[in-house]
C-alpha cells in the first residue's frame, strides 16, 4: 500500500514547469508566511500550474481552493521539518538517489549521444568479418613503449602495402596467442591457429576504436595502426553484409572426437552425408536430430539453439546460416572445429526502426567506451565555462614526492605534507596541492609500477575532471531554477509520505481502538440496502435438473450436495451461495425477490435455477463487512483533526493584496 501511495503522493508536488511572471505580480513576493517563514508566488503558482491540468485560467473560486490545499501541504512540510525528518539518513540516501537520477541529463552532451546512437544504429545494420594482427601495449605504456610498438605495427603494415600474406605476417608477428597453432597440453588438445581472423561481429560486439577501424576500412584493405586499450592492431576486413541480426537455427551434429585418426574423420564424413540423404529424401529434421545428433542438450529441444549474434559462432557456421534465405532451408554438411553440422533456420530478428531501437541503443552507447565522448563534451564545456586555472609547476613538486610505494598501496599522504600551493581554481574554489594529496592517497592500489611523473599526470588529469564534474553539480540549484524547484518538490514529497504514514495511513490500520469507536460514531453511513440470500444452481446435466432439485428441497447442505453429483471425472454442478445486492448479478436482477425456487432457465447450453432462502431488510453493515471502506474515511478523518491541530500549532498568514494581484 504504501509504495502505491508514494507513487500517487509525489507527483502531484512535483514541478515540472516553471510559469513565466505573472502580468501583475511578483513572482518573488510573498504571499503568505507559515510560522513566520514566507513563502513566494511563485512556488505557488508552479505548483497551482502544474495540477492544473486542462490549462484553464486561472479563477477565484479554483485558486482559493487550490491555496487551502497548498498552505495544508506546507504545513505538514513545517512539521516535516520541525521533527527533523530531512535529517534521517534514510531519507537523505532516498533524496540523493532521486537527485542522481535527476541530474543525469546536465551531464550528457546530447547532440554527440544522438550523434553516436544515429552511428551505433546504421552500423548495426551490417556484418563485418576481419583479421588482425596485433601488438600488445599496457594502458599506461610509456611514450617510449608506445612509440616502439607503432613502428612496429607501422613496419608491419609496409611489408603488406609491398604485397606479403596477411596470414602470413600474422602467424610471424601477431601478439594475440590465436593466430598461431598451439600444441595439445594439460589444458587443451591442439588449437589450429586463426591466422588473425576474428570472424564476423557487428556493433558492440568489439571494443570502440576497434569496431572504428573496421567500419573506416574497405573491404580486402588493411587499416592503419588502430590504437586500443589492449594495443595497436592492423585490421584487415575481409567481408561486410547486411546483417543477420538475432537468429535462432537447429542444428544436427556429428562431434569429431580427441585425438581422431584419418579413418575416423572419413567415417564421420560419411556419417553426416547419410544422415543428410536422409533429410533431402524426406525424414523430418526433427526426427533425425533425435536419432543421430551428438549435442544431446539441444537435441531435446528440437536441436534447437539459444538465439545469438554472428559473433557468437565460428565463422563456418554463420557462413552456411548467410546461405539460408527463408525460414525452415536447412544446410549442407559443413565442418567447423567442433565436428560436422546440418544447419537449419529457424527464426531471424532483423533491425527494427530506430524509433523503437533508440532507448536500448542508448543504454548500450552510455556502458560502452564510446559513451566517454559525451562525458568529455560536458568537462570542455564546464572547463571553458567557469575557466579553469591550473599551476603546473604545482603539480611538478609531486614528482619529487610520490614514490613507487603507491604502486603498492602504500604511499604516505605524509610525504607530501609541505606541500601548499594552489594548483587549479574553478569558479571561486582553490584546489591545493593537499586536496590532490588526499586524492592520490585514496585512490592508490596495487598495479604495475609506471614512470613517477607520467602516473602524477594522469592522475591529475582524473583528479581535475572529476572535480569539474563535482563542481558542476554543486551549481546545479543555482544555474538552473526548474533544478533547484524539483528537487525541492521530491524533498517535501518524500518527507511528506513518511509524516502521513506515520500520522494517518499506518495509524488508521494499527489503531483497532480508534477504527472501532470512529465505526461506532458513523456505522449508520455503512447500511446494506435490501438483499437476497440466495442460491444459484447451474446444472449441466439436463436429466439431473429435477434430482438436484430435490436434494435441495431436502434440506442436503450445498457442500454435501456437491460431493452426491459431482464425480472425479464430471463436474455437473456448480453453485453460487451468496447474499446479494442489486447489481451484483444479472439473474438476481432479474427474479421476484420473494422466497422459493424460480423456474428453470437455459443459459450457455446449461439448466439455471435460484433458491431464495430470504429477503433481507436493509441493516447497518458490520466493521468486518466494510472495513476497507471504513478505514478509508478513517483516514479521511485523521487528516482532517491532524490539519487543523497543524494550523493551530503554526500561524498562517495569507497577504490578501498579492493574492488578489494573482486573482
Amino acid at each position: 500500500m504504501n509504495s502505491l501511495k508514494r507513487k500517487i503522493l509525489l507527483p502531484v508536488f512535483v514541478l515540472v514547469t516553471c510559469l513565466p511572471s505573472m502580468a501583475q505580480v511578483n513572482n518573488d513576493e510573498t504571499l503568505l508566511t507559515i510560522a513566520g517563514k514566507p513563502v513566494n508566488v511563485s512556488e505557488f503558482l508552479n505548483i497551482y500550474q502544474k495540477n492544473n491540468v486542462k490549462g484553464e485560467p486561472i479563477d477565484k473560486k479554483s485558486l482559493d481552493e487550490y491555496l487551502e490545499l497548498f498552505i495544508n501541504f506546507k504545513l505538514k512540510v513545517k512539521e516535516a521539518e520541525e521533527l527533523g525528518l530531512d535529517t534521517v539518513t534514510t531519507f537523505k540516501n532516498e533524496l540523493n538517489g532521486y537527485r542522481d537520477q535527476l541530474a543525469k541529463p546536465y551531464f550528457t552532451d546530447e547532440a554527440t549521444l544522438n550523434r553516436l546512437i544515429a552511428e551505433a544504429y546504421g552500423r548495426e545494420k551490417w556484418d563485418f568479418r576481419a583479421s588482425h594482427i596485433f601488438f600488445k601495449l599496457k594502458p599506461d605504456a610509456t611514450p617510449e613503449d608506445t612509440l616502439v610498438a607503432f613502428n612496429k605495427a607501422t613496419s608491419v603494415r609496409d611489408k603488406l602495402m609491398k604485397g606479403e600474406s596477411f596470414e602470413t605476417l600474422a602467424v610471424e608477428f601477431s601478439e594475440d596467442p590465436s593466430a598461431k597453432d598451439r600444441e595439445a597440453n594439460q589444458q587443451h588438445q591442439f588449437l589450429k591457429g586463426n591466422k588473425g581472423d576474428l570472424g564476423f561481429f557487428s556493433v558492440f560486439d568489439m571494443v570502440y576504436p576497434f569496431e572504428n577501424g573496421a567500419s573506416n576500412t574497405e573491404v580486402g584493405q588493411v587499416s592503419k595502426p588502430v590504437r586500443t586499450e589492449y594495443g595497436y592492431h592492423l585490421i584487415k576486413v575481409t567481408d561486410k553484409r547486411p546483417s543477420l541480426g538475432k537468429v535462432t537455427v537447429a542444428h544436427i551434429f556429428v562431434a569429431i572426437p580427441k585425438n581422431a585418426t584419418a579413418a575416423d574423420s572419413v567415417r564421420l564424413h560419411k556419417r553426416i552425408d547419410s544422415v543428410y540423404q536422409k533429410l533431402v529424401a524426406g525424414t523430418s529434421f526433427e526426427d533425425l536430430v533425435k536419432t543421430y545428433s551428438d549435442d544431446k542438450g539441444s537435441a531435446a529441444k528440437g536441436g534447437v539453439l539459444p538465439a545469438f549474434g554472428v559473433n557468437r559462432m565460428v565463422p563456418e557456421f554463420v557462413e552456411a546460416i548467410y546461405s539460408l534465405p527463408n525460414i525452415g532451408d536447412c544446410s549442407k554438411p559443413l565442418l567447423t572445429s567442433y565436428g560436422w553440422h546440418i544447419v537449419k533456420l529457424v527464426e531471424k530478428k532483423t533491425n527494427k526502426p530506430i524509433e523503437e531501437e533508440k532507448a536500448e541503443i542508448k543504454q548500450k552507447v552510455l556502458k560502452d567506451n564510446r559513451g566517454e565522448q559525451t562525458r568529455q563534451v560536458v568537462i570542455a564545456r564546464i572547463r571553458a565555462e567557469y575557466g579553469v586555472v591550473e599551476n603546473a609547476e604545482a603539480l611538478k613538486d609531486f614528482y619529487k614526492v610520490v614514490t613507487d610505494s603507491i604502486f603498492f598501496g602504500k604511499w604516505k599522504v605524509s610525504l607530501a605534507d609541505r606541500l601548499d600551493k594552489q594548483i587549479f581554481k574553478i569558479g571561486n574554489l582553490t584546489y591545493r596541492q593537499k586536496d590532490f594529496a588526499d586524492y592520490l592517497s585514496a585512490t592508490q592500489k596495487k598495479q604495475e609500477k609506471q614512470q613517477i611523473n607520467q602516473y602524477v599526470d594522469k592522475m591529475y588529469n582524473t583528479f581535475l575532471d572529476e572535480s569539474l564534474l563535482k563542481w558542476e553539480n554543486s551549481q546545479l540549484e543555482i544555474k538552473y531554477p526548474e533544478f533547484k524547484a524539483l528537487m525541492t518538490e521530491y524533498r517535501d514529497g518524500i518527507m511528506l509520505f513518511d509524516l502521513t504514514d506515520q500520522k494517518v495511513w499506518s495509524k488508521a490500520v494499527k489503531d483497532t481502538v480508534g477504527l472501532a469507536d470512529f465505526y461506532q460514531k458513523n456505522k449508520n453511513s455503512y447500511k446494506w440496502e435490501t438483499r437476497l440470500d440466495a442460491s444459484i444452481y447451474t446444472v449441466k446435466d439436463p436429466k439431473m435438473v429435477q434430482k438436484v432439485r430435490n436434494f435441495v428441497k431436502s434440506g442436503l447442505s450445498d457442500a454435501d450436495l456437491l460431493k452426491e453429483v459431482n464425480t472425479d471425472s464430471s463436474k455437473i454442478l456448480t453453485i453460487e451461495s451468496a447474499k446479494f445486492s442489486k447489481k451484483d448479478n444479472k439473474l438476481i436482477d432479474s427474479i421476484a425477490w420473494t422466497p422459493g425456487f424460480t423456474n428453470d432457465v437455459k443459459i450457455n447450453g446449461n439448466i439455471v435455477f435460484v433458491n431464495v432462502r430470504k429477503v433481507l431488510k436493509p441493516m447497518v453493515k458490520e466493521l468486518s463487512e466494510a472495513r476497507g471502506l471504513i478505514t478509508a474515511d478513517y483516514q479521511n478523518y485523521l487528516e482532517k483533526e491532524w490539519i487543523a491541530a497543524l494550523r493551530t500549532r503554526y500561524p498562517v498568514e495569507v497577504r490578501r493584496e498579492v493574492l488578489l494581484k494573482i486573482k
